[in-house]
């Protein structure tokens, strides 16, 4: 909170309350008839009335610079978060071209021969195989046939 602003508030308060003295003094005299005692009293409520008000006012212009200070700080904030946001896509962006830039070569891979005897007989062994649908029924010991169990060979 700006200076001026507390300022501002605690001299409004204070001359508020201290306009209930002389208010009090001016229904006093006003109930006794003493009309010189009620315009001096009136004389005080209206110095502390006036110095309130003047302290509001400057109440009121510390509250907007507050409110201007806090605009431009989000505003910087907005900016420099830009700015950051700014460099890690130039730097993600400079990264995928360098990955761009750079020969992909893949891997190599060496089968032994004992590997590639194996992969033989597996394929020889594939083709030899009888061919059987993936669906099978099988009879259970009711004479039932179980249409759910699926039998993959």
């Amino acid at each position: 909170m700006n200076t001026k602003t507390m300022e501002g508030l605690v001299g409004a308060r204070t001359n508020m309350d201290l306009m209930n003295t002389p208010f009090r003094v001016y229904k006093e005299a006003r109930l006794k008839g003493d009309t010189a005692a009620m315009e001096r009293a009136m004389g005080y409520v209206n110095e502390y009335s006036d110095k309130a008000e003047e302290y509001k006012a400057e109440a009121d212009k510390g509250i907007k610079e507050d409110a201007k200070e806090a605009r431009e700080k989000a505003e910087s904030e907005r900016e420099q978060a830009i700015r950051e946001r700014k460099e890690e896509r130039e730097k993600f962006e400079k990264g995928i071209e360098e990955n761009r830039g750079e020969s992909i070569d893949g891997d190599t891979v060496e089968v032994s021969p004992e590997g590639k005897k194996r992969l033989e007989e597996s394929v020889a062994s594939e083709k030899t195989r009888p061919d059987v649908s993936e669906e099978s029924t099988v009879q259970i010991s009711t004479g039932e046939k179980d249409q759910h169990f699926n039998a993959v060979l």
